[in-house]
C-alpha cells in the first residue's frame, strides 16, 4: 500500500562546509512540485542547486539543477520509491562550502539528507477512494444523508433541482457494501449516476 506524509519532514546535513537542507512533502503533481521549486529559489537565492524528485504516479520527476547527471534527483527519486511514497515531492537545497565531494560524495549527501528527513516523517496510507452519485426523491434525502453518515462517507455535493442529486466519496473497499444498502433502502426510487474511482 503506497503513503503519503501527513506534514513536511526536514533535515539539515553539513557535508566539508556544504549545506545540505532537505524538505519532503506531499504535493499533487509536477505543476505543484515546480512551484514549490521556484519558492524554493526564492527563499534561497544565494544557494548553489535546488535538486528535487518527484513520485506522484505519471508526473514523477528527478532534477539534479546543474550538479553532475545522476548524482542528485535521481537518488532522492530512488528513497521515495524505497519507503513506497506516493504524491510526494523531496527537495534539497544546497549552498557550496567550497570542497568537492565527488559524485560519489554527492550522491550518498542527497540520499542521506532526504532518507534522514523521512526518518522524522509520519506517514499516511492513501486509500483507494471511490466517486459516487445518485438521485432520489426528496423524501429519500435524508435517509440517504443518514446511510452516507452511517458508512463515513464524505459527502462531496448536494443538488436540488426535480430530485436531489448527492455526489460522496468513501473508501473503494466500501462502496459496494455502502450501494446495496442504499439500493435496497432507496426502494426503486434511487438513481445511480456514473461515479469514478480515483487515488
Amino acid at each position: 500500500m503506497p503513503f503519503s506524509l501527513v506534514c513536511p519532514a526536514h533535515h539539515e546535513l553539513v557535508i566539508k562546509k556544504s549545506r545540505f537542507i532537505a524538505c519532503v512533502e506531499s504535493v499533487a503533481g509536477r505543476d505543484e512540485a515546480q512551484a514549490r521549486v521556484a519558492q524554493l529559489k526564492a527563499e534561497h537565492p544565494d544557494a548553489a542547486h535546488v535538486c528535487w524528485a518527484l513520485l506522484a504516479g505519471g508526473q514523477s520527476a528527478a532534477h539534479d539543477d546543474g550538479e553532475p547527471g545522476g548524482t542528485a534527483g535521481r537518488p532522492m527519486l530512488e528513497v521515495l520509491r524505497h519507503q513506497n511514497l506516493q504524491g510526494v515531492m523531496a527537495s534539497v537545497v544546497r549552498y557550496f562550502g567550497g570542497v568537492k565531494l565527488g559524485a560519489g560524495g554527492l550522491l550518498r549527501a542527497y540520499t542521506d539528507a532526504v532518507a534522514q528527513a523521512l526518518l522524522t516523517a509520519e506517514k499516511i496510507p492513501l486509500i483507494k477512494q471511490a466517486q459516487l452519485a445518485c438521485s432520489v426523491p426528496y423524501a429519500l434525502e435524508g435517509l440517504v444523508r443518514r446511510e452516507l453518515e452511517l458508512a463515513q462517507a464524505q459527502l462531496l455535493e448536494v443538488a436540488h433541482g426535480s430530485v436531489v442529486t448527492l455526489r460522496f466519496a468513501l473508501p473503494d473497499t466500501l462502496a459496494a457494501a455502502l450501494m446495496a444498502r442504499l439500493s435496497e433502502s432507496g426502494r426503486g426510487q434511487l438513481v445511480w449516476l456514473n461515479g469514478d474511482t480515483s487515488d
